[in-house]
């Protein structure tokens, strides 16, 4: 990578911000708040991106999209399950947070961005990320109510739908109806401009989440051994997963874009969606700890799937 991702750099400047100067008192009740807000305008803009013509077009390729649906919600849960020796080398709460991310919808931006940089289907990528956004409305709750609920995990209760559906769902409902209606809504939401808000949504859930840690002093629980271990283990299921999602497709013949972007949807997972999905559903100070083997895995998969990438479309060169 020739620069530093600015989704990741804010990500870091969020989180030690937090250390340094954590939300407290009345700010961190507006901050809330604000963060709901910013959630909310991040899924108008996800709604207002995709027409419905160009969504009804791409889900005829139901055989990717089942795919990557399948490795999103069924095999990634199932490592996420397998992964429970990991407790002997982190807490509990980490594990969780370890088995949240198996469980959230695959991103967007990225997987589309490193599709097409391998020169891989791009429409079909749009759609099946954005179709894994939406199912995981549903599914990443649901997974986590039977999941996340044994022993001592974590439990939510199923007003969490009504949640969701009100921050989450809405607005992207709002979005699609937005882009179908108001003019140049659809142009409004790929513009360069609301780059900064859906990075802002996250750098704001980061802060947040982060803040409730520091001032309950959960990070005196997280140790640099437990960290460096999350590290190892998301480089190692990157490559895994992007061996697989390479194996299944080419088994089922599936031409090499489509192959692709099996590969980028099925491999990542999304921040932009996990983060204001473990807000909505855990909340509370237990979130910074949870959320932070997403970010861990999030950052693991951008380097890992960029240089794989890179490398791809240098054998066109």
């Amino acid at each position: 990578m020739k620069k530093l991702d600015p989704l990741l750099i804010g990500i870091v400047v969020a989180a030690a911000l937090a250390f340094v100067l954590p939300a407290q008192g009345a700010f961190a009740d507006g901050f809330a708040v604000a963060v709901k807000l910013g959630i909310a305008l991040l899924f108008f803009l996800y709604g207002a991106r995709l027409s419905t013509q160009e969504a009804l077009k791409g889900l005829t390729n139901w055989r990717l999209h089942a795919l990557i649906l399948a490795f999103t919600f069924a095999i990634y849960p199932v490592i996420g399950l397998l992964a429970r020796p990991t407790t002997a080398f982190m807490s509990e709460d980490l594990y969780q947070g370890l088995l949240f991310m198996s469980l959230v919808p695959s991103t967007v931006q990225s997987s589309v961005a490193l599709t097409g940089v391998a020169r891989g289907n791009v429409s079909g990528a749009v759609v099946a990320a954005s179709v894994s956004s939406l199912v995981g409305v549903v599914a990443t709750p649901l997974l986590v109510m039977w999941l996340m609920r044994a022993g001592d995990g974590v439990s939510v209760d199923a007003s969490v739908f009504g949640d969701i559906a009100l921050q989450l769902l809405l607005p992207f409902i709002l979005g699609q109806l937005a882009h179908n209606f108001v003019p140049r809504a659809g142009e409004l939401a790929k513009s360069k401009a609301t780059k900064l808000v859906d990075r802002g949504s996250i750098w704001m859930v980061v802060y947040s989440a982060f803040s409730k840690g520091v001032v309950s002093g959960v990070w005196s629980n997280v140790s640099g051994w437990e960290i460096a271990c999350l590290v190892a283990f998301s480089c190692v299921l990157v490559a895994a997963m992007l061996w697989l999602t390479r194996v299944v497709p080419e088994l089922l013949h599936f031409s090499r874009e489509d192959r692709i972007a099996i590969q980028m949807c099925g491999t990542q997972k999304s921040l932009a969606t996990g983060l204001p999905m473990a807000t909505v559903i855990f909340g509370g100070a237990s979130l910074g700890v949870l959320i932070i083997p997403l970010m861990i895995y999030h950052m693991s998969q951008l380097i890992i799937c960029s240089a794989y990438v890179s490398r791809i479309a240098r054998s066109f060169t």
